[in-house]
This record gives structure tokens, C-alpha cells and sequence, in this order.
């Protein structure tokens, strides 16, 4: 069996405490995470896990020790991956840090299972899995809508529909706004973690995208779904193979995927959680 360590990311990129928000928000900018351990300054001992979710529930607190979770699941670099499949599956969670003898030594999310899944999974269909819930958009709703939407659903990808009910787009949370829309150095500013000083991209800045409009309270630009969404997504069928659809979002950097039947009519939408599941069973 393949253990942790084989497909872990080692030496993750860390914050400290004390600490706060904007530190991490500023890795997370910087390096295009989603989620960082967080190690005690003292002695880089484990002291919690913070991931952007966490952050957009409390998005008023500054304290990195008030927002991150202080009791996070963890893994051993010994432990099998369909271990940690079992655990993504049964808990939802998405990042755990791998910790030997009390010391951090990796981190591992479902987006590190997938090349097991592609060796696994070539024989089993997309529909035997369990799915997770669709909630798809009209393409010309509003975006404050979609941002409603996505709050509301606790969903971070909704499927875009034309008038004829056609799967014409995807819409992701980190969509929301783009280049055309805002200026990155101002949204960093707006954020407190601004300066001429400091590294960003647009990858890594759409991962904080929605924090800044909860915290800047800005009105959103009064445009349709379809202008800001990805048109023509990547889609798989009924009938993919499990492994394929692996491959799909590991060579795509994908984090789910519409399902379509065999008239192209939104069925679900498979999330790379629901792939690695495949190694749980």
C-alpha cells in the first residue's frame, strides 16, 4: 500500500503565533494556498490549520489564534492514502497536516490522491459515486446573486445555464471577480496586506477574492454570471472512468467537474473529493 509520505507535499510553507490573519492572507496571495499550518513560534511545534474557509466565516477577526482551528485533524507520513482517503471522505476536511514525532513534515489534500485514484480507478464509472449536491445558475443572473448563491449553498462552483437549460459555463468562488473587474494592488490595500514590497499573482489573489468583498463591503458591478464565468467548461460523463476524471483535474489544476449524460444535460458535479472516495471503498 502507498503511505502518506510518497504523495504528501513536504516541507509546507507555514504561519506562526502570534500572528495575525493578514499574515496568512498574504502566504496565501503570495504562494496560491488555500490553507496553512500554523506552528508556534517558540519552538515550530504544530499549533493548528487555517484554510481560506475559515477566514471567510470570521471575516472581521484578526487574531490568527482566534480563527484557525486549534485541534486539526493530522496524519502520519506512515499512513496509507486510502487512510486518508477514508478521513476526506468522512470528515469533508480537505487539508491535514502530517506531523512524526510531534513535528510537522508535510501537508496532504485530495488534490495529492489523485494520481492513486488514476492508477486505481480505470474501470469505474463517475455515476457509481456519490455526488455531491448541484446547484446550478442562470447565466444571466446578477452577480451579487451568485454571491448569495454561493453563501447560502456552502457550494464553491455553480454550473451556468442558458435559457434552454444548456450547460454554457462554470462559475467558481474564486471567479468572481477578475482583472477587468478590480485592481489587484487595491484589493491587497483594502485587505491590509498591500505594498510595493510584497510578491502576488492573480492566481494566488482570486483565493481571496470574496474575503475582500465581505470585508470592504463594496458594491458589486451590476453585470450578468455570463460575463465573468469560464465558458465552455471541461466536462466528463456518466460513463468516464473514475481515473479519467482523476486525470483531468490533476493535469488542469481542477477542483471539480461537471457531469453531463449523453446530451450534454447538467447531471451533477463531481468535486475531487468525491473522487479520491474511490480509494475509501
Amino acid at each position: 500500500m502507498t503511505t502518506i509520505d510518497k504523495v504528501m507535499t513536504h516541507n509546507p510553507i507555514t504561519a506562526e503565533i502570534p500572528g495575525s490573519r493578514n499574515d496568512v492572507l498574504k502566504l496565501m496571495v503570495k504562494h496560491n494556498l488555500t490553507g496553512v499550518p500554523i506552528v508556534k513560534k517558540t519552538d515550530g511545534s504544530l499549533a493548528g490549520m487555517i484554510t481560506r474557509n475559515d477566514i471567510f466565516t470570521n471575516p472581521e477577526e484578526d487574531q490568527l489564534a482566534m480563527v484557525m482551528n486549534r485541534e486539526p485533524l493530522t496524519l502520519s507520513p506512515h499512513d496509507t492514502v486510502e487512510h486518508a482517503a477514508s478521513l476526506i471522505v468522512k470528515t469533508k476536511v480537505t487539508h491535514f497536516p502530517v506531523v512524526e514525532n510531534g513535528n510537522l513534515v508535510g501537508i496532504l489534500t485530495p488534490t495529492d490522491l489523485l494520481y492513486e485514484v488514476e492508477k486505481k480507478a480505470s474501470g469505474i464509472p463517475v455515476e457509481e459515486l456519490a455526488l455531491s449536491p448541484c446547484v446550478p445558475i442562470y447565466q444571466e443572473a446578477p452577480l451579487r446573486v451568485a454571491l448569495v448563491t454561493f453563501r447560502a449553498s456552502g457550494v464553491n462552483a455553480l454550473p451556468v445555464l442558458d435559457v434552454n437549460g444548456r450547460l454554457t459555463g462554470i462559475l467558481t468562488d474564486r471567479d468572481i471577480f477578475n482583472k477587468s473587474l478590480i485592481n489587484g494592488s487595491i484589493a491587497l490595500t483594502a485587505l491590509g496586506i498591500g505594498g510595493d514590497e510584497d510578491e502576488w499573482t492573480w492566481e494566488g489573489l482570486r483565493n481571496v477574492m470574496k474575503l475582500w468583498f465581505e470585508v470592504s463591503k463594496i458594491e458589486v458591478p451590476a453585470i450578468p454570471v455570463r460575463d465573468i464565468m469560464v465558458r465552455s467548461p471541461t466536462t466528463v460523463f456518466r460513463k468516464t472512468s473514475v481515473s479519467e476524471a482523476a486525470r483531468t483535474m490533476r493535469r488542469n489544476d481542477f477542483g471539480q467537474l461537471p457531469v453531463v449524460d449523453s446530451k450534454e444535460s447538467l447531471v451533477a458535479m463531481l468535486y475531487d473529493v468525491n473522487v479520491v472516495s474511490i480509494l475509501a471503498q
